[in-house]
Parts: C-alpha cells; structure tokens; sequence
C-alpha cells in the first residue's frame, strides 16, 4: 500500500514539473436555478420546486419534490427557461422512487422555445451538428448526473419509461464560462443602446470557450474572418484575453500556405488585419516577432493574385453568406480586402524590419487601388471600398449603404458598414440603425446577437421565448438560409458584436493611435444622445470618459487616464 501511494505522489509530481499546473483549466461552472416553467403536459406535481435554488445534493427527503408519472400510453414532459443564453450543461439531482432503477428520459436543449419543443428528424432543421442538444439517457435513483456541452437557454425534459415515477429535486443549468470582468463600459442616454452594447459584450463573452468560437451551439470553432469583429469587442470590453492570441496561432498551425484558413481568402486576410489591430491594443513586440516568418510568406502569396489588369485573382471567394450569391460584390470586396491586409501587412512589415516585403505591400496596394469594380448594389462592398479609400465613403453611404435603413444589413458584415457609415460622418444614421437592427433581435426575446437577422422576417413573427402562437411565424424554425437554415441557426454568433466596439469607437469616441495604446484619440459623436460615459481598457489601466451635452450643442468632456498614456482630442 505503501509503495502504491508513493507511485501515486511520484506521478502527481511529475504530471506538475511537465507543465499540467501551468494548464489549468481557464473556465468556471456555475449552477443556476430555471426562472420560469414554459410548457408542461401529462401528469406532474409540484413543478414549482425546480425553480428554487438548488445545492446539488441529493438527499433522503422525498417531501414537494417534483413528480412526473407515466401510464402506458401517456408520458409527461416539462419546459424550463434559465432566462438568458448559457452555455453548459444540465445537472440533474434526482429522489427516491419504487423499484430503485434507472429511469429514462429524452433531454432537448433550445436557443428558443421552438428548438427545445422540436424533433431531429423536423423539416425545420433541428440538428445535433457539433454539440449534442437531443437525446436520451437514464437517471440514477436517488443520485445526480450532469449532462450536455451545448449553447442554450431553455430545456425540455420528458419521461419515456411507461408507468414510472420519476422525482426531481433540481434541475440546474451548469454555466461554463470565463470568469473574467468587464473592465470597459458603456452607458448613455439611451437604454436600448446600453443593452445593445451589453448584449455584444455577453454574446462574446459565451464564445470565449478553450478557444475563440463563432458559435456556443453550431459553428464551436475558428472562423479567422469572424473573429474579427469578436477581437474588437474583447479588446473594448476586456482588455487582453490569451484566448484571441492562442485562436490566431491555432488558425496559423493548421493552415500551411498555400492553403487559405478555413478554405476562404479573405479569413487569411482578416488574420493579418487582427494582428495589426490586437498589436496597437495591446503592443506585444515579442508576440507579433513569432508571426514573422507565416505573415511574409502569406503577404508574399497574396501578392501574386493580382493580374496584369491590377484585378484581384483570389479563390476561396467569400465575404459573408448574405452576399455570396452576387459574384459582382464578392470582387469588389476581394479587391477591397487586397488593400485593407497588404496595407496593413506593410504596416507590420516596417514595425518587424521588414522593408523588402513591406515595399513589395505597397506596390501592390498602388496597384490594386487603380481599378474599383461596382459594387451591384452590395452595401457589404460598399462599405469595404469606402474602408479602403477606394470610393468615398459619403458617395457609399448616400448611394448604397443608407438606403432603406437597416435592410439588407448583416449580422458579421453589419460591423463594417457602421464604421464605413462613421467614415462618411452619418453617426446618427448608425445610431438608427443599430436600434432598428440590433434592436430588433431583442425585441423578440433575444439576449445575444444571432448567427443573421433580417428585417423583413419580423412581420408577424413570435418571439423566441414563447410558444409560437397561432397564425404566426416562427422566427427561429421558419427562416434562415445557406448553412443556417431553421433551428440550425445559431442565436449567439460572436461575429454579430459590432456594435459593442463601434459604440466604445465612435460614440465614446476612442481611438488607439499608438501601438499598446500609448496614445488615444478621444473623440465622440453623440448624434441625438445627450451624454455617454464608459470605460476603456489598456495594458497600462482603464480609462474614464464622460461626455455632456449642453444646451448649445457643444460637448463638454472630462477624461482620466493612466500617466502613461497620451490623450489627443
């Protein structure tokens, strides 16, 4: 026994000097209670008792507990509503029954009502593609088991033993997440914006997993170009995270050249303008120096799809699936996006001393920006080539971007056309658009921002937290598109937190100019606001900003920042 227990302590010792202390788990469990019963059929008492809080320990106190029945042919089944989006599992803590047997029941997760109350075989697209939300298990008797690794916020739980008595005692959402603070902050007159702004932060906040992901139900991975609205939002509401650095270098090390990240140029593209953004936020010298040798070589290779025409020659052709069925705005975004990465890749290149690579950047920029295709009236081109200073941004605006409001917006491309918008000096055009947009997804239910969002679906449409009512459409199972369709579209999509960052840019007015922010530009807009205040993260402390807006119109500002960094206004 002896010698046993010091093989044990020899194994633990070397399992620690290999490194296992220093990889410990980065995400935290919470458990939390359901705020509400949806739905329930068949024969249950005492369904109330699953809304209190729970400990997670069974016992031998089988009073009020709650008790689904069965019969031979009728099997009870109850809805629960955790109240927002999590993602997690389910624990459940079970009591004492006659026979002393396992019990089975079918679990079903939802992003919605509808999902949850939906069958895997509907034609409405319920899946378990990348996270099992659908199956069946046994429960112990008098026991606890935790189950599920999905995005939800509500659960369906159904008996299927015939006569069988099945006793709950809890059923818990088990909330895995990253127990981090939100150093930045955002408040303002409007209290649709603040929620908007907060709603960003929290759908982000989900996807910062193991790794960065564009989804916490479908999509639980890498998607570079998606990753860049959701870096923006991080670097504005949590300073530095080593989840954004170890998602880059995951994306690198999977990736040989010539191969593009994920399969699609402009990712390759969006990876590049991420390092020269995360580089300003945040300034690590030694970090950007171990990008050197993949980034020369990949802005070597983007240099060769040009033609002699001076037109992008890309494959892997996508900008976001709204516009990948109009091939005219996919070049002209192509062409756009060759200038944004090779105009910041030279920018990297000159920081590196990198002036060989850095000159070859250039003159493909000086190249590229003599030929401007149309964008077919494509506000996600648009606003792409009004970015790049490719066309002006007010002619972009006025033109294509502004036109019918919020229409044919998007949630990932959406970023882009607010900050082109910001370009032309229409901020109050953006402020009604991210209430128009952004705030039609939390009119019906929503607490994050969904994988895509159109306007038009809202007509008629239930809210996602409701049973869908008669003679109306179901907002989650009735649309969608491409690889999005019905309950497989996800309802908390990090790349839709544009709003998040551009309100901390433009509204808040916070600019970085100087790499690890060393200097920032403060400047705001607040359209028809009369004041906003916030908070900014840096590597050298937070920033304070408020803005007033007095009688007259004119802006009065009062800024705290650390010694270390240089406020420009």
């Amino acid at each position: 026994m002896k010698k046993s227990y010091q093989l044990l302590i020899a194994i633990f010792t070397i399992c620690g000097m290999a490194g296992l202390k220093a990889q410990h788990p980065v995400l935290s469990r919470s458990y939390l209670s359901p705020v509400k019963i949806i739905w329930r059929t068949g024969d249950i008492q005492h369904a109330e008792r699953l809304l209190e809080k729970g400990n997670g320990q069974a016992d031998l106190n089988t009073g009020g507990l709650c008790r689904l029945k069965s019969s031979a042919t009728a099997r009870p089944g109850i809805l629960l509503d955790f109240g927002k989006e999590l993602h997690g599992g389910l624990q459940l803590v079970t009591g004492m029954w006659a026979g002393n047997k396992p019990i089975k029941v079918r679990i079903r997760f939802g992003e919605s009502v509808s999902e949850a109350m939906s069958d895997i075989d509907t034609l409405k697209g319920a899946t378990n593609d990348h996270a099992m939300r659908d199956f069946e298990i046994q429960l112990p008797w008098l026991g606890k088991l935790e189950i599920g690794n999905t995005g939800f916020r509500f659960v369906r739980i159904d008996l299927l033993d015939g006569n069988a008595e099945l006793l709950l005692k809890e059923a818990r959402a088990i909330f895995t997440y990253r127990d981090i603070p939100y150093l930045g902050s955002f408040s303002c007159s409007d209290n649709l914006l603040n929620k908007i702004w907060r709603t960003g932060a929290y759908t982000v906040h989900l996807n910062m997993q193991d790794y960065l992901w564009d989804g916490i139900k479908r999509d639980r991975l890498v998607w570079v170009g998606d990753m860049h609205p959701e870096t923006a939002t991080i670097s504005a509401v949590f300073g530095y995270n080593d989840v954004v650095p170890k998602s880059l270098d995951l994306s690198r090390d999977i990736t040989p050249l010539p191969q593009w990240m994920n399969g699609i140029s402009t990712y390759s593209m969006w990876w590049i303008i991420i390092h020269k953004d995360w580089y300003y936020q945040h300034g690590n010298l030694a970090y950007l120096k171990e990008q050197k040798t993949y980034l020369v070589k990949l802005l070597e290779l983007l240099c060769t799809k040009i033609d002699a025409n001076n037109s992008e020659q890309l494959d892997g052709r996508f900008l976001d699936w709204p516009s990948s069925e109009n091939k005219e705005s996919i070049h002209a975004g192509l062409q756009a996006m060759m200038v944004l990465s090779l105009t910041a890749g030279g920018d990297l290149c000159r920081i590196l001393d990198e002036k060989e690579t850095a000159g070859m950047c250039d003159e493909a920029v000086s190249r590229l920006r003599k030929y401007v295709p149309e964008v077919n009236g494509s506000k996600q081109a648009a606003s792409l080539l009004a970015l790049s200073d490719m066309i002006l941004a007010e002619k972009a605006n006025q033109e294509v971007i502004a036109v019918g409001g919020a229409k044919n917006f998007s949630t990932f491309y959406g970023y882009y056309m607010l900050k082109a918008k910001a370009k032309a000096g229409d901020y109050q055009g953006a402020l009604d658009n991210i209430r128009e947009y952004w705030g039609g997804m939390l009119n019906l239910g929503a607490t994050t921002f969904w994988e895509d969002f159109d306007l038009d679906w809202v007509k008629n449409a239930s809210r996602i937290d409701e049973l869908v009512p008669d003679g109306k459409k179901d907002i989650h199972g009735d649309y969608g598109a491409y690889c999005y369709k019905g309950f497989r579209h996800s309802l908390c999509h990090g790349w839709a937190s544009g709003p998040t960052s551009w309100l901390t840019e433009y509204v808040l007015g916070v600019q970085v100019m100087e790499p690890g922010c060393k200097a920032i530009r403060v400047r705001p807009h607040l359209g028809d606001l009369s004041f906003v205040e916030g908070t900014f993260p840096t590597p050298y402390g937070i920033v304070k900003i408020k803005h007033l807006k007095g009688p007259d119109g004119k802006i009065k500002s009062t800024v705290q920042a650390p010694k270390q960094i240089k406020i420009i206004k």
